[in-house]
């Protein structure tokens, strides 16, 4: 597959559509034949790529796409985009845990706001089940800040001992790009997940028709 200015691209197994890897889930088919999410792209094997989206997955599960693009029978779990949604949310809060232990992280409407008006901040998070007028009035300080509203209060406040937090700001760096893009992936199994200003987001929504099974490494 070649190579454009923005990095490697691979084509999605269900409907056919090439677009950057970082943006896709890869697969491998484990010894026993299991269907594997490799979610890094570091195991061993043959990748089989797909767009992450709840509705493309039970696509592919549908059509047998696997099975088809690996040229061998494979078994995969009927739940897979449940298994798919937790392991991404998952890292999303070891993730955003990892920022705050290492100071880049802040919650709460005041410190985030404070982090923002003092370009301390990267990125903008917001409860997925939180109000929506401090995250306008938030947004509408840096509308060139990237913002994701996908991780529920619940899971916000997992990653800072709390109970609930509906805002948070993130540092720039390793820690940032990572998180934002596990949430643009996780974004595709949530309805109403939105983000802002995020290259490359696939939302939840209608899958275009095949478009071929063809992947690669």
């Amino acid at each position: 597959m070649a190579e454009d200015e923005s990095g490697p691209q691979r084509r999605c197994i269900a409907i056919g559509e090439v677009r950057d890897r970082d943006a896709l889930i890869r697969f491998v088919v484990g010894p026993d034949g299991a269907i594997v999410p490799d979610v890094e792209a570091r195991l061993p094997g043959r990748g089989l790529w797909l767009t992450p989206r709840r509705d493309i997955v039970e696509r592919a599960l549908a059509k047998r796409a696997f099975a088809r693009a690996a040229r061998r029978p494979v078994t995969m779990p009927p739940d897979l985009a449940e298994r798919l949604e937790a392991l991404l949310a998952r890292r999303c809060g070891d993730s955003l845990g990892l920022a705050r232990r290492a100071g880049l992280a802040v919650a709460g409407f005041d410190r985030v706001g404070d982090a923002v008006r003092s370009g301390r901040a990267a990125l903008l998070l917001f409860a997925l089940d939180g109000a929506d007028a401090g995250r306008r009035k938030l947004s509408a300080s840096r509308r060139d800040l990237p913002s994701a509203a996908v991780l529920t209060a619940e899971e916000l406040g997992a990653a800072f001992g709390r109970e609930r937090i509906v805002h948070v700001a993130v540092g720039g760096g390793a820690l940032c790009r990572r998180l934002l893009l596990d949430l643009s992936r996780l974004a595709g199994f949530r309805t109403g997940a939105a983000l802002e200003q995020a290259t490359d987001f696939a939302p939840a929504g209608p899958a275009p028709e095949d478009g071929g099974t063809k992947a690669h490494d």
